[in-house]
């Protein structure tokens, strides 16, 4: 436990037979339960996390399942609610088979397929959430994320100053040099995108998977929603954004070239997650600033959109007509202009808007 509030870390892993053990032999004291959830590895990946469990001498702690428990007053219906949606959800998980044994902090999670990335960390943090975890953080079992960063990443969460805690490795010294080049602007770049997508403008490192949440976090957002593969944790922060949730980063060490292996296809993740992004942008703006609670930065952005569209036809029909008739259409041209200018002007208003109602959620 660590501040009294109980520690669960969850580790999604694939084809990790050379990794997971040194992940899970450094995991801190205070992490109570540890949660394993192989993605139907093809290696031995699953067979040396079962061995580490039945070697394992540090048993989990004081944790039960959640009592799904219906009542009978006139107020608690909407609870009720929320316990029939829980039982609806369980079926867009994927099945799992269980390994765990009260000499070890270590359970096993097996997907009876192979589900992703997104589907490694919805099991994960469905387990939490229904064992009632304070906090639950994530680790990949890859090795990169440093064990001894774990309490960093947790206490903010524990202590109530963010919902949400993500490692940021930017801000260390040599990060510019530490991470591969392709990795480190890919990484930027999508950071950039991710900003304007969540609505978190200040978050600086969206990509990585070294995290804390808040259970609060676990019971109001749709895990079983949760993006499938490597775009997890953007579509994560959006959700959490819809919800107005706390967000803060703390530093965290770059780490590479120590024997993991890298699964991720940088040229096809991107345009994946780019797409992913433009999604979620416009997700957020119809429940956030319009469904939840109207906003005029919605207007601003719907106007921008829509007269940067009409200006396209508008400047087609000068381009024919300077090209293919040899005209220069000055009122075409001006139209254009103008509708462009607009278009640039409500962006920026809309943007400035966005930037400033959303600047609390981060702490």
């Amino acid at each position: 436990m660590l501040h009294a509030k109980t520690v669960a870390v969850i580790v999604p892993c694939f084809n990790e037979q050379d990794q997971i053990v040194k992940v899970l032999s450094a995991m801190p004291d205070f992490v109570d339960l540890i949660v394993v959830i192989d993605d139907k590895s093809t290696d031995d990946t699953a067979a040396r996390i079962r061995e580490f469990i039945r070697s394992d001498t540090r048993p989990a702690g004081r944790i039960a399942k959640r009592a799904r428990t219906y009542g009978a007053g006139l107020y608690d219906h909407a609870d009720n609610l929320a316990i029939e949606r829980e039982k609806e959800e369980e079926r867009f998980f994927i099945p799992v088979g269980t390994t765990r044994a009260d000499n070890s902090r270590v359970t096993l999670l097996s997907h009876v397929r192979n589900g992703g990335k997104g589907a490694g960390v919805a099991t994960g943090f469905k387990f939490a959430r229904d064992h009632n975890i304070a906090c639950t953080a994530v680790m990949d079992g890859d090795g990169q994320m440093n064990p001894a960063e774990l309490e960093s990443i947790c206490l903010p969460v524990v202590t109530g100053k963010a919902d949400y805690v993500k490692g940021n490795r930017f801000k260390h010294r040599m990060a510019s040099r530490a991470i591969p080049k392709v990795r480190f602007y890919g990484n930027a770049v999508l950071s950039i995108l991710t900003k304007v997508a969540t609505g978190y403008w200040r978050v600086a490192d969206t990509q990585t998977g070294y995290a804390a949440i808040s259970l609060e976090c676990l019971d109001n957002i749709e895990i079983h929603k949760l993006y499938g593969s490597y775009g997890v944790y953007n579509d994560l922060l959006q959700k959490l954004n819809i919800a107005c949730f706390t967000i803060t980063e703390v530093p965290i060490t770059p780490a590479y070239n120590i024997g993991e292996k890298s699964k991720m296809k940088i040229l096809k993740v991107i345009p994946r997650i780019s797409r992913l992004l433009v999604c979620l942008f416009f997700e957020r703006l119809f429940k956030k600033y319009l469904y939840t609670s109207f906003h005029p930065l919605f207007l601003l952005y719907m106007m921008s959109f829509f007269t940067f569209l009409v200006s396209i036809p508008v400047v087609i029909r000068f381009l024919y007509a300077y090209f293919a008739l040899g005209q220069i259409w000055s009122a075409h041209m001006l139209v254009f202009i103008n509708l462009l200018l607009f278009s640039f002007q409500s962006l920026v208003f809309a943007m400035w808007f966005d930037i400033n109602d959303n600047d609390r959620l981060y702490v």
